[in-house]
């Protein structure tokens, strides 16, 4: 058993395997989720509960937060009962969430007055790679901090990169978004070629996983996504709403970004067909409404 106790606020399809690859690295983890069902499945895997994030946060060393976008973070740490009620000082608070650097950057410094740190970790490698605890988490904050958590985050990924200051772990994650949405639509559109070209797709999918064109989303979607399998792994709307980071980040830097504004209106049309539940892979399934057809294998 680890000496530090850690408050964890978020124990959805990320945050629950999450947590309990914590229990099984020997530390104590006291969860709080807006609802009860994955608090008591915390529970009966060994965790604690908090019935606010302010007790997760009163109770703990170091508190994690795996939440949806920057207005759950927000209220979750400004709440009367949220994280920031909680810190006494000397804690680090560590958000695993996706959200924008501008609002990281705000409340870095509402933590800093209140004698604790914080750093900024969003993270990449779906549902799979939190189950597995191989993903990679992209964090920005003090660098001696990120020393004395680094075993923790270690405990749920692989890949621990320090990528500068407060505000630069999510700058880091909307870059990956913006390459993985990209990748996604690209593939989409090569598989509806391919399929209204009356390809092989199988073939197709096998002989580029090969070449220059061989990537992660290659390897681990397009096979389900060649069988109309969209179970998410990472949900279409989560993309939609990193994209939107992204752009208005690009907006607020000036960098442009016709790819990442192309891709964000796709996932958008995802959204506003029913499918954001779908996983971002089930893009394709625009790309195949535009195209009048499905590119499918035959079983």
């Amino acid at each position: 058993m680890t000496d530090e106790t850690i408050g964890f606020v978020g124990l959805g399809i990320m945050g629950a395997p999450m947590a309990k690859n914590l229990l099984d690295a020997g530390y104590t983890v006291v969860g709080h989720n807006r609802s009860q069902e994955p608090v008591d499945e915390h529970v009966a895997a060994g965790g604690e509960a908090a019935a606010t994030p302010k007790e997760a946060a009163e109770r703990a060393d170091v508190v994690i937060m795996c939440l949806p976008d920057s207005d759950v973070v927000t209220e979750v740490m400004r709440a009367d009962d949220g994280v920031l009620a909680g810190l006494s000082g000397g804690e680090i608070v560590v958000d695993n969430s996706t959200i924008s650097p501008t609002v990281t950057e705000e409340l870095a410094e509402e933590v800093r007055e209140r004698g604790a740190n914080m750093l900024d970790a969003p993270i990449s490698g779906g549902e799979t790679g939190a189950i597995e605890g191989t993903l990679s988490i992209m964090v920005g904050g003090d660098e001696g901090v990120l020393a004395e958590v680094r075993p923790i985050l270690s405990a749920m990924g692989e890949t621990v990169t320090h990528c500068g200051g407060n505000g630069a772990g999510q700058v880091t994650k909307a870059c990956n978004q913006i390459v993985v949405a990209g990748s996604m639509v690209a593939i989409s559109e090569a598989l509806v070629f391919a399929h209204k070209a009356d390809a092989d797709l199988q073939a197709v999918v096998d002989a580029i996983s090969g070449g220059a064109a061989g990537c992660w989303a290659l390897d681990n979607r397009a096979p389900d996504m060649i069988r109309g399998d969209f179970d998410p792994g990472f949900f279409a709307s989560y993309q939609y709403k990193d994209l939107r980071i992204a752009t208005d980040a690009g907006e607020a830097y000036g960098s442009p970004m016709p790819q990442t504004e192309l891709a964000h209106e796709l996932y958008k049309a995802m959204e506003q067909t029913g499918r954001g539940m779908d996983d971002n892979s089930g893009v394709m399934q625009i790309i195949e409404d535009l195209a009048g057809t499905e590119a499918r294998v035959d079983e």
